[in-house]
């Protein structure tokens, strides 16, 4: 209803233009045959009826047409377009804070299950753990945030262009073919690339190992310099740095989650009882503690295993000592030193294997020897001969 005087004022408006254009226009078809026929025989061409006059009426109707298809076109596919796009701003919405509280869980939930499973006796040294856990933590959930809100935004932003484009009517039919061509080849041309960056993915999630950590994955033993989707980069003790690519990696050893075990074996004399192997390793524990760096790295006291072996020479005691992750290594070497001092306190020591080595004389000091030896031999013989 409102639509009808709307296109009955705007011809009233368009009305001179139309009718100029379309009197121009009739002009020049109708002077163009006359034009073209005048050189070959004027007198002979009948005259040209004359052009019948534009009305408004035409205009109207003209101008009905286009409004008509403008308006089928918005109420058609115009209005189908527009709720694409907003069902996809809807949806983008929606995948982003969704991911954003994944993210945000990924940050908060190991915290609430570290701190439930925390014993009494740890308390007290978690605190500069845990605040380094939650920073860790939040860079990870960071960048699980980010790639996954942005994997979320590509794949809902081009569905919506192509089905914009479908509405559009464009054939769409070859650009799927050959995007699906172009997929199988990247498939069996990047497989090795998808692996890595799928791997990557999983261990950032998966928390596996983050930087800072001492960490086994077969060939390269070190510390973790930088943890990428398509490759992480380890550090070894003598300062090679290696590039692993993720998606070769079978099984990771982490000496730097949770906690550590400073696992030592310790040689005692066959001489040395119980107590005072007890004694010994106790008394370097306490000296250890001394120190305030080693105080707070030792989580627990020295746990006494029992005889790990019996060789010639002592008897191995094994001590495991649990410590704050990736401290198992100086503590054991402290401790080490500690011990080797108190074994020396208390008077005993291990007795160690002796070698002796033998050497062949020299050529010439054989020889000269050799002829002595018969020179003595050849005398003793002539004074025996004499004396008979």
């Amino acid at each position: 209803m409102l639509a009808s005087p709307l296109l009955h004022t705007i011809p009233s408006l368009l009305t001179g233009n139309a009718l100029s254009i379309l009197a121009s226009t009739q002009t020049d078809t109708a002077t163009e045959p006359a034009e073209s026929a005048a050189p070959t025989d004027a007198a002979t061409t009948p005259p040209s009826p004359s052009a019948s006059p534009v009305t408004v009426d035409d205009v109207q109707r003209s101008v009905e047409k286009s409004a008509s298809s403008g308006l089928e076109f918005l109420t058609g596919p115009g209005l189908r377009i527009a709720f694409i796009v907003v069902v996809a701003i809807i949806i983008t919405f929606v995948a982003r804070r969704l991911i954003h509280r994944f993210a945000q869980s990924i940050a908060d939930g190991h915290t609430k299950r570290g701190r439930r499973s925390s014993s009494s006796s740890s308390r007290a040294h978690s605190g500069a753990a845990d605040a380094a856990a939650r920073t860790r933590r939040a860079q990870r959930s960071t960048t699980v945030g980010s790639l996954l809100k942005s994997i979320a935004v590509i794949i809902i932003w081009v569905l919506t262009t192509l089905m914009i484009l479908q509405e559009l009517g464009f054939d769409l039919a070859p650009l799927l073919a050959s995007a699906g061509i172009a997929g199988i080849a990247l498939g069996f041309g990047a497989q090795t690339l998808v692996k890595d960056y799928l791997a990557g993915f999983f261990i950032v999630i998966e928390d596996q190992y983050g930087i800072g950590d001492v960490i086994d994955v077969g060939e390269a033993i070190g510390t973790v310099e930088e943890v990428g989707l398509r490759t992480t980069k380890v550090r070894s003790l003598d300062g090679t740095l290696w590039h692993v690519r993720n998606g070769e990696i079978l099984r990771v050893g982490n000496f730097s989650q949770g906690f550590g075990n400073a696992l030592l074996d310790l040689p005692f004399p066959y001489d040395a009882d119980e107590d005072t192997v007890t004694t010994i390793i106790n008394d370097s524990a306490d000296a250890l503690r001394a120190f305030p760096e080693y105080d707070d790295a030792m989580l627990e006291t020295p746990t006494i295993m029992g005889v790990q072996e019996i060789s010639g020479e002592a008897v191995t005691i094994r001590v495991t000592i649990k410590t704050k992750p990736g401290e198992q290594f100086g503590v054991g070497r402290a401790f080490r030193g500690e011990f080797k001092q108190h074994m020396a306190a208390h008077g005993l020591s291990v007795p160690w294997s002796q070698a002796v080595i033998r050497t062949m004389p020299e050529p010439s000091a054989a020889t000269a020897t050799r002829k002595a030896a018969e020179r003595a031999a050849d005398t003793a013989d002539t004074s025996e001969e004499s004396t008979t």
